[in-house]
């Protein structure tokens, strides 16, 4: 069994330890959280054999193979650098890090350690998403033209007035919480963004994100726009708009689950409507947490590459490229300019050396 550390007792709770829990080849060993008494109970309460108050101790517990993160990503850096010097897989969360600074030390452990690493980039995970996929993949709506993203809901921390990184534009915000999903999914479908503009828009009420819009331009010569919202009450979901030279297609979730209730429609030129096309569900049992399913995949996808010694994706490359984006957006917003955004690096820091060793 491979032993894994969590270190996060929110997310990591709810979502990280019933995740790594569906594969049974490691094992959740060790929790790890800011406060050592509660950790102790939560670690008890869900049967894991040590809580530690303190990431430094996971880190260096030498039943701990493997780390998986779930802090704020001001804190992400420092925990992943150590992980990956002590030549421990890592899975991560987005963004990387609070800044381009904080993401480049990963990348340049990940280098050295040559060890796998994983994003949790998930919407990709979804049944309906990878269809998407390969009808684009496919050509079956010709050379794209034209993508519209609208996001538009109302998150927990925004609805209470919680002051977190969720929250706040700096290291966070909607750029770092929502915005970064979008950028990887939309190079994930489109390739990649050569340029972009954005604006920024805080409550009136007071210092937090409430919504923003970019305009973007992809290498393909495709066009753009991103709008996405976190203060929408009874908002239109999540919709994705991918036109091209011979149909169109458009993978919709109006409802309030982040994961729940996508559906894909699709039509060629001389139809007169979208078209539903049937998606299979891969996820027969269904989970408390609808991010469950799709994180599920990613640490199989980490732990294949930990047994094989081969790379997995998305990992740290992936997660830097998204950073390099967050930081044109910034700079985007703050002088009011069109950046041109350079294409991904063609050298991935994700390599694999030899395959982790199981305890």
């Amino acid at each position: 069994m491979i032993g894994v550390g969590i270190v996060g007792c929110n997310y990591g709770k709810t979502v990280l330890i019933p995740a790594f829990r569906r594969d049974p080849r490691c094992e959740v060993v060790a929790l790890a959280g800011t406060d050592a008494a509660r950790t102790a109970g939560l670690a008890r309460a869900t049967n894991i054999a040590r809580g530690l108050g303190s990431w430094q101790a996971m880190v260096e517990e030498p039943a701990v193979a493997v780390i998986a993160v779930a802090v704020p990503p001001d804190l992400q850096p420092a925990i992943a650098q150590r992980a990956l010097d002590l030549g421990k897989p890592v899975f991560l969360e987005k963004p990387l890090a609070a800044d381009l600074a904080g993401a480049r030390a990963i990348l340049k452990s990940a280098r050295k350690s040559a060890r796998p690493t994983v994003i949790d980039f998930n919407f990709p995970e979804l049944p309906s998403w990878r269809r998407a996929k390969t009808i684009l993949d496919d050509g079956t709506i010709g050379r794209l033209r034209n993508v519209v993203v609208t996001w538009n809901f109302a998150n927990r921390a925004t609805r209470l007035r919680l002051d977190s990184w969720k929250t706040r534009g700096d290291p966070g915000g909607l750029l770092g919480n929502f915005v970064s999903h979008c950028f990887y999914n939309l190079e994930w479908l489109c390739g990649p963004i050569s340029g972009l503009t954005a604006r920024l828009f805080a409550l009136p009420d007071r210092d937090a994100d409430g919504s923003i819009a970019l305009a973007l331009a992809f290498a393909s010569g495709a066009g753009g726009s991103l709008q996405v919202s976190c203060a929408s009450f009874l908002g239109s979901g999540h919709r994705i708009e991918l036109y091209g030279e011979d149909g169109a297609l458009v993978l919709a979730n109006p409802t309030a689950d982040y994961f729940r209730g996508f559906e894909l429609r699709f039509a060629r030129q001389g139809d007169d409507a979208l078209k539903p096309i049937a998606i299979e569900d891969a996820d027969e049992k269904p989970f408390p947490d609808s991010r469950i399913a799709p994180v599920s995949r990613l640490v199989r996808r980490l732990i294949d590459a930990c047994e094989s010694g081969r790379s997995a994706s998305p990992g740290v490359a992936e997660g830097y490229r998204v950073q390099c984006l967050i930081d044109a957006a910034r700079r985007a917003h703050a002088s009011g300019r069109w950046i041109d955004v350079a294409p991904p690096t063609a050298h991935s820091p994700n390599l694999v050396g030899a395959g982790l060793s199981k305890p």
